[in-house]
């Protein structure tokens, strides 16, 4: 990183001695300042070393930042309140001491800029160390306040540090994926997921606005890696563990109530998802929507809007929206009144091969569940997946075929599908009108599943006996499709590999006993060879 000149780092003061080791260097300059104040002006060549290009020297003068100012911080050699301009400094009546305490403290402002700067460095190993190092002053100013205020009514927490961070962390030019795993370490602490979710929320809505919600792929990225590394708490009692121990039990310390922090968490992801966010992060959402968002929202009804305009984009990402509709519908009443019309709509080929088969169909085998649906709406359902049946691959068919006698036997009205007399042996179009949308209007109740009949002569034998079971009798008890749910075609192989055969399989009839001889007077070589 090139080396820039400010206020706080004069290089007309350096005084580096470059034959010494770097970090002996850093370290006895930092043991020096600690010692006597009459040092002071050697952390100019320790501030130096944070903008060095070598990775080392940079690394070695941010454990040397860290503990100097964590020193100072904790002795009280910084000023507290109102920083007054370095200028007036030189003039005045100030004391020495009271001198001294402000020159630290513009020092250590400068430190806290180089380090939240290198957040953004190209070495990951200076990206953490500064991390660690602004969390470190973070903690001990919580401990030691910097603002002149009565900190028997308020709280000692640096906000404005921890949105700093947050604010470096939320890149709208980089990849902060890794950092920002780093970062959970913090998250888990109560104080700073409370703080950090006000901070991101403030920063989203303003970056947002700036740009007039435009898609911002690397920057939503960041944002929503930040969001899903933040595991919220679910009972009072597990909110122990604070970066700053308060002195005193403030009972309505917002950081400290369960109930303010999933004010907080249901504010930060309503404010995220009323943005058009990139196609490929509406799935990575809607995955961790239903189990690790919903619960920790106070009102999961907001999140309608966003799951049914999620629900009507179509393919995968309207599948996925299935599980977060489904906990709205079941347990906050939610009104879908084209609900069943879009899951219809959603049986396509495609629906065989997608990576959310397994829960598209649990799902849907849920949603089908009740006795009291329209006899026309099972109909259609089972015919469609009939007709998709034709195409679709053995591991999947293991699966739907099951799924469709269960809709049978759930609907016995429905029997006609697989029975019907009158039209036995009778040639006949069929009246199923595959294109349409709107299953009321399919006419699936006047057609049958002859699809299921042409499976019983599929090639693979799991399949034709699966499909073999309309000929008899359906029984009452539903088949269990859980375990076929994620069955697939390296499995559905595996397990046949693995079957063992009962019986010896027969591979010569007429055995040869010898070589040119056997039974009847013929050979293996006479058997396949002629000497004429």
């Amino acid at each position: 990183m090139a080396t820039s000149k400010r206020c706080n780092v004069s290089s007309e003061n350096l005084t580096v001695n470059y034959v010494k080791t770097p970090k002996i260097d850093i370290n006895s300059k930092v043991d020096l300042i600690i010692q006597s104040k009459k040092h002071a002006n050697d952390v100019f060549d320790v501030l130096e070393y944070l903008q060095s290009e070598k990775e080392k020297n940079v690394v070695c003068a941010i454990n040397g930042c860290t503990k100097l100012f964590s020193t100072l911080l904790e002795r009280g050699e910084l000023y507290v309140g109102q920083l007054p301009k370095e200028e007036l400094l030189i003039g005045g009546d100030r004391s020495a001491d009271e001198k001294y305490c402000m020159f630290m403290r513009h020092r250590y402002n400068g430190c806290l800029e180089l380090l939240l700067e290198h957040i953004s460095h190209e070495s990951y190993q200076i990206k953490e160390s500064a991390l660690c190092a602004l969390m470190q002053f973070a903690s001990m100013e919580g401990k030691f306040p910097l603002q002149d205020l009565d900190w028997s009514e308020h709280y000692s927490f640096p906000r404005e540090l921890i949105q700093a961070v947050v604010e470096r962390l939320l890149s709208q030019e980089e990849d902060m994926a890794v950092l920002i795993s780093r970062f959970q370490e913090y998250l888990d602490m109560e104080d700073v997921r409370y703080y950090v979710m006000s901070s991101v929320r403030e920063n989203v809505g303003r970056v947002m606005d700036k740009t007039k919600g435009a898609v911002m792929p690397i920057y939503q990225n960041n944002v929503f890696t930040l969001l899903s590394n933040i595991n919220m708490p679910s009972q009072e009692s597990e909110l122990t563990n604070y970066l700053v121990k308060q002195e005193a039990k403030h009972e309505d310390w917002k950081a400290a109530k369960l109930k303010e922090h999933k004010r907080a968490f249901e504010r930060l992801w309503l404010g995220f998802l009323k943005y058009k966010l990139p196609s490929s992060m509406y799935k990575k959402v809607l995955v961790i929507l239903h189990d690790s968002i919903l619960p920790h929202i106070s009102n999961p009804t907001l999140m309608i809007d966003f799951l049914t305009a999620a629900y009507d984009v179509g393919g995968a990402i309207s599948l996925l929206a299935l599980n977060g509709l489904f906990v709205l519908i079941h347990q906050h009443n939610l009104d879908y009144p084209d609900f069943y019309n879009k899951l219809y709509s959603l049986l396509e080929p495609s629906v065989f091969h997608v990576k959310y088969r397994a829960r598209f169909f649990h799902l849907a085998n849920l949603f089908l569940s009740s006795t009291h649906l329209p006899v026309y709406l099972v109909a259609a359902f089972a015919k469609r997946l009939s007709r998709l049946a034709l195409t679709a691959p053995p591991a999947a068919l293991l699966m739907v075929l099951p799924f469709i006698c269960n809709l049978i036997r759930r609907h016995p009205a429905c029997r006609v599908l697989i029975h019907r007399p009158s039209a036995a042996n009778e040639a006949c179009d069929d009246p199923y009108l595959m294109e349409e949308e709107d299953p009321s209007q399919c006419h699936a109740l006047e057609s049958s599943l002859w699809e299921l009949q042409t499976l019983q002569k599929h090639y693979h034998p799991d399949v034709a006996k699966a499909a073999m079971a309309i000929n008899k009798p359906l029984s009452q008890q539903e088949d269990d499709i859980s375990e076929l749910l994620e069955l697939s075609t390296y499995e559905l192989m595996e397990r046949d590999l693995k079957q063992k055969q009962s019986k010896t399989v027969p591979l010569e009839f007429d055995p040869a006993t010898q070589l040119l001889q056997g039974s009847g007077g013929v050979g293996v070589l006479g058997l396949n060879f002629s000497l004429e």
